[in-house]
């Protein structure tokens, strides 16, 4: 899912500022309208029905399949708290996007953040479009927006389950807006944005174009300032095809930092604190799993060979790693159970979801059985060793799994072992590739990200805590958080 960048003849010198409503000036070079018919990229009507497509599975992860999965996981009393949750973050996600969060994910400012060149969308047209991976294949901007928000609708929603039971409705009405706004947007846009592929091929060939010597200088000024349009994480040479930073561990880390400055759920290690429908969790990670297929094979932007290569390693890392927390399981504690199975599916998700793209199948393979073996171990002894009160093991399957998942990338990008090699727009050729390199560049994304989203997450948090307050009373915990926060039970016998 890494952007693409779009152009178009006539982009306003002055735009609109959406945070803070006051004027910002986004200044781009108009070409002359030969130029611009020339390199007017194509759209092909079955790319956007696919995006399309792609953009209502991943809204399916949220509504229903976080829903179930999350909802069955939480005893009975608190089922309907974490619907809420999860609606909430969806709809109120959807706002802060079209208002400035595209803009300041997508848009051109800094290596850590965009500006606000389109916020409210502002110059967002039927005719403006976002590239794909093709040089001179493009969607409509409209058909990027709605993909890319969806994950933005998700991402945050992943984190309420670390601190599932016992957290004020009112603390998480705040905890989103300031959480996309100040971690997910900043994470984006160091991960995924860049000039796009048709700015550096176009820039590339000035270059060889160049007669002459002060030519190929100011053309290779101008590449260099193409290629240097970039997030700070992407400029580093890290990969992530659809979201192992940007969703999983960006979750995960917030997951951690927020379950234990919450702190445990009554009972925690005293009492049963059983799931209250294992049947409505397998439900759940059924649509999640479905969905995901939009998640990768959606972030190719494109319906062609890539796209299908990112299916089929979505359902091969997820086979394997589902048959490969089951067996663990068994191993361990005599049984396999059905929530290892789910827990395991949803790990080869995870784990996945940066090579998608970039792996054979048969590496994406190997990858799902191994990560279910980590993620088991930090979700039990590792967990239980350290004392902290994941409710629903965010940290041990997304923010673990991201993890693995970004890491191995690095090593399951070589084309020495059937991946697809990084391509190298300069060169219109997949680029030389060096192992060492390419996961210490996957290691130091992993580092940012987990840094950005722990500090990030513990100090809104705490703002939080001092405006509102993180949890109830113990009375009302005990309780349940359907009846005294939303004045409903789901279920009466």
């Amino acid at each position: 899912m890494t952007f693409k960048t779009w152009s178009r003849a006539g982009i306003p010198a002055l735009l609109l500022a959406a945070a803070f409503a006051v004027p910002a000036l986004a200044q781009t070079a108009t070409p002359a309208p030969e130029a611009v018919a020339a390199a007017a990229p194509s759209v092909n009507k079955g790319d956007v029905a696919w995006m399309l497509t792609a953009s209502l599975l991943v809204l399916m992860m949220s509504v229903p399949g976080l829903f179930l999965f999350y909802g069955g996981l939480v005893r009975a009393k608190n089922m309907l708290s974490v619907l809420m949750q999860v609606a909430y973050c969806v709809c109120i996600v959807g706002l802060i996007w079209v208002l400035y969060g595209y803009s300041l994910a997508f848009t051109g400012g800094s290596p850590f953040i965009g500006g606000f060149g389109k916020a409210f969308l502002n110059g967002v047209t039927l005719e403006s479009l976002a590239a794909t991976f093709s040089v001179g294949v493009a969607i409509p901007e409209y058909v990027y927006i709605a993909f890319q928000m969806t994950f933005a609708m998700i991402t945050p929603a992943l984190i309420f389950g670390a601190f599932a039971e016992r957290t004020k409705f009112s603390a998480v009405v705040l905890f989103v807006p300031l959480w996309v706004t100040f971690v997910y947007f900043p994470v984006a846009h160091m991960v995924w944005y860049w000039a796009g592929p048709d700015a550096i091929d176009a820039a590339a060939k000035a270059v060889a174009a160049a007669a002459d010597g002060t030519a190929k200088t100011a053309a290779q000024e101008a590449l260099d300032a193409v290629l240097a349009d970039a997030g700070y994480i992407f400029s580093l040479g890290a990969i992530d095809f659809a979201g192992g930073t940007v969703v999983h561990i960006n979750a995960g880390i917030a997951g951690l930092v927020a379950c234990i400055m919450v702190g445990k759920r009554l009972g925690y290690g005293k009492e049963a604190l059983s799931p209250h429908s294992l049947t409505l969790t397998m439900v759940g990670a059924s649509l999640l799993w479905v969905g995901w297929f939009g998640f990768n094979a959606g972030s190719n932007l494109e319906a062609n060979g890539l796209t299908a290569l990112a299916m089929m390693n979505t359902f091969i890392a997820t086979c394997a790693a589902g048959v490969s927390w089951m067996f663990v399981e068994w191993l361990v504690k005599g049984k396999p159970s059905m929530l290892g199975l789910a827990s395991g599916i949803v790990a080869g998700l995870v784990a996945v979801t940066p090579p998608s793209g970039f792996s054979s199948i048969m590496g994406s393979l190997v990858l799902g059985l191994i990560v279910s073996p980590i993620c088991f171990i930090f979700c039990t002894a590792i967990k239980n060793a350290l004392g902290y009160d994941d409710a629903l093991d965010v940290f041990g399957v997304h923010g673990i799994g991201g993890i693995v998942g970004a890491i191995a990338t690095g090593i399951l990008v070589s084309p020495a072992l059937g991946g697809t090699g990084v391509y190298d727009y300069t060169a219109g050729a997949v680029g030389a590739y060096d192992m060492a390199t390419q996961v210490m560049a996957q290691l130091k994304a992993v580092a940012i990200t987990v840094v950005w989203s722990g500090v990030g997450t513990a100090v809104i948090l705490f703002v939080i805590s001092v405006v509102v307050g993180l949890r109830p009373t113990t009375d009302v915990e005990r309780e349940g958080l359907d009846i005294n926060e939303h004045g409903e039970r789901a279920y009466h016998s």
